[in-house]
This record gives C-alpha cells, structure tokens and sequence, in this order.
C-alpha cells in the first residue's frame, strides 16, 4: 500500500513511493500462453446515460445503518475521477471512473460485456472526442452491465452521453500454457504479460496490492463471472483499515482468498481470484468497490504476492 512519504494531488493520486505509477518499472514476465491462437474482434458501445432503477418509485437508496442517500451511480462520463485515483472517501455509489459504455440490445450488449477485456484498447468513433483512444480498466454487472473505459480526461470533456466507443475485444479463450488449472478472465493478453509474476513447482503467483478474505466478497455472489464484478464489502470500517484495505486505488490488482471465480462467483477454500479495482466504494450493505476479475483457480494453482502500486494507470501507461 502507499506509505507516508506519498504525495498526492488534488485528484487523489499517489505520485511518489507506493503510487499507482509503481508498477510500470516491472519488466514482462515470460509466462507461455496461446495468445497466437486468440480472436480479435470488434466491440462497442454507447457512452451510457446514469440511471435510476424503477423501484423503488423514489431514487433514494439504504445505506448499511438503514439511512437514505442520493447520490452519483454507475454510467455517464466522470470527469473528475479516473484510474489511479482513490477507489474509498468519495460522495458517489460505486461510481465508474472514466467513461461507461452499454448498448440497448441486451444480447448485443452480453457480447460487449462478455468480450470486451480488461486492457483492451478502446477508441472514441463519433462526437467532438472522435479518435481519441484508451482503454478497458473495468466492467459492472447485474442492474447496469456496462464495461468501463478510461480516457484522457480533456477527451472526456468533449464527448457526450450516446457517443460510441469501439474496443478492439481480445482476451477470450486466453490460456496459461504450464498452468491449465487456472482460468483467464476477461484480460488482455498484453496486459497479462505485464504483470509481475513468479513460478513455481508448478504454480504461478501474481503480484497484488492487497488480499482480500473471503468474508469481504459481497455482491457479485452467485452471478456469472464473464461479465461483471465483485464487490469487497465495506461496512466494516475497522477492518478494512487493519488490512489497509481502504487504501486501495482504482486499477489496483488484489486477490480474493478463498474465492472461486471459474464460472460464478463462490466460496470455496484454497481457491484464489485476482481481479482488479474497477468502480469506488459505496454506502450500501453488500457493496463496496467493484472488482472484475482477470484470473482464477480453485485449488491452489494460483497465488498472489505483495507488490505495491501493481496499478492499470502504470501498467497501461495511462494518460490524464
């Protein structure tokens, strides 16, 4: 996690020791995969408008303790919060940083969701923001299912709610070649040789920034893990601070103990699922920040060790 040393900037960025910049010095690993053999293929979706669920009739929701909120959700363009920034302290309900796309077919947009990849690269094709480009860092599940963009932040402010963005979708069907025991979710194959990652007796372990124990998983349970997230539940404030869990930062990578993401999301011990840090916290029971895995295994195949600033923003290079 970020040490006392950091200094951040008003956007909440860490820019020193620890930062979300850290983990751009660490060189490709050289894990085998059958990334030869990968499909890629064109996705896109509509800069979604934010909404509100039918019902309750009022847009007021419940937070842990019972009380009434309106606050920013999921969907439009954030201008204000991106990759990198705290994911804890905002005035916002698991809000997407950078820009969130769906589609209105709900079959069309299952294939965007499903196929799009964290990592992907992703390019505005209409409106002001035209030929701007970024990248995949997140996808959100049940109630909105959109996948999360980030683009430079300038860019954001000439784009519009309805512009479409294209993401060039590769990542489905990604395999370790020395380690079929552990599935690939939803991540670039670029991206995956960019994170640190060690081997051995025929085990991989991947560098996170935190670990999260099973009981902190929350919504996302039970639901499908193509698409989507998996939210660490935040109502248990000093708990999250003994673990310096509420330290963490959008595009940080963390592990869940315990977790087995292979198909849905679930208990089951001595599994691992390493995702990464997609949308903010939020005040409701269940939720906290969102996290779309990228990998996962159900029986010791896959580990995790402590490498901090294992970031998106360093890891992709990200601008703004």
């Amino acid at each position: 996690m970020n040490g006392p040393g950091d200094v951040a900037n008003p956007g909440g960025r860490s820019t020193q020791n620890g930062s979300a910049t850290q983990g751009a010095s660490t060189p490709p690993n050289r894990l085998a995969t059958n990334e030869a053999d990968l499909i890629a293929i064109s996705v896109a979706g509509q800069v979604a408008h934010p909404g509100f669920p039918g019902l309750p009739a009022e847009p007021y929701r419940l937070a842990a303790d019972g009380s009434p909120f309106l606050l920013p959700t999921y969907g439009g363009i954030v201008y204000n919060v991106s990759v990198g920034d705290r994911a804890f302290g905002w005035a916002a309900d698991c809000v997407h940083p950078g820009v969130s796309i769906r589609l209105p077919d709900d079959n069309q947009n299952r294939g965007l969701n499903v196929f799009a990849c964290i990592g992907n690269r992703a390019r505005v094709v209409t409106g002001d923001a035209a030929g701007s480009t970024g990248f995949v860092t997140g996808k959100s599940g049940r109630f909105s299912e959109q996948v999360i963009v980030h683009l430079p932040r300038e860019a954001r402010t000439r784009m519009a709610v309805g512009d479409q963005v294209l993401v060039r979708a590769e990542g489905a069907g990604l395999k370790l070649t020395d380690h079929a025991g552990v599935s690939m979710k939803s991540i670039d194959p670029r991206l995956l040789a960019a994170l640190p990652a060690q081997e051995e007796n025929g085990r991989v372990a991947f560098g996170v920034v935190a670990r999260v124990p099973a009981h902190l998983a929350g919504a996302g349970l039970g639901l499908t893990s193509e698409g989507g997230s998996l939210h660490i539940q935040s109502t248990d404030r000093a708990l999250l601070a003994e673990l310096d869990i509420d330290r963490l930062r959008l595009g940080d990578l963390v592990a869940f103990e315990d977790t087995d993401s292979r198909y849905n999301h679930g208990h089951l011990r001595g599994a691992t699922a390493i995702g990464v840090v997609c949308t903010t916290d939020g005040p409701r029971a269940g939720y906290g920040p969102g996290v779309a895995i990228l990998m996962t295994a159900p029986a010791g195949q896959l580990g995790s060790f402590e490498e901090p600033g294992t970031n998106l923003a360093g890891l992709l290079g990200l601008e703004g």
